[in-house]
């Protein structure tokens, strides 16, 4: 079965070369990382204000658009879901403080 996260990256990949003027996505991905990257962050400050508002449906919708940016994202960089869920996966079972101090220093 595949996943909803699966399903969009893949339609998110068909949409590398399509016409950026029927294609919201196209756009995006023609604009490159300066483009996506501003979405992604303007996407999780509108999801940090819905939380400070405690407005749970506004952060759901807020949270889809911020992974949709982010797949975007990796689209452009080639960076697959699978490594993303991998680099989770090795996290699992650490603390979070363990990981933030196994990070290099600078």
């Amino acid at each position: 079965m595949t996943h909803t996260l699966d399903a969009l990256f893949a339609t998110i990949e068909s949409r590398k070369g399509a016409d950026p003027d029927t294609s919201y996505t196209a756009k995006l991905l023609a604009g490159g990382a300066p483009l996506i990257a501003r979405k992604v962050g303007e996407e999780a400050v509108e999801t940090a204000v819905a939380a400070l508002t405690d407005d749970a449906d506004a952060v759901v919708k807020e949270s889809a658009d911020v992974l949709y940016h982010l797949m975007a994202l990796w689209a452009h960089l080639g960076i697959a879901p699978d490594q993303v869920w991998a680099e989770l996966d090795r996290r699992t079972g650490q603390s979070g403080i363990e990981e933030k101090n196994s990070r290099p220093k600078g």
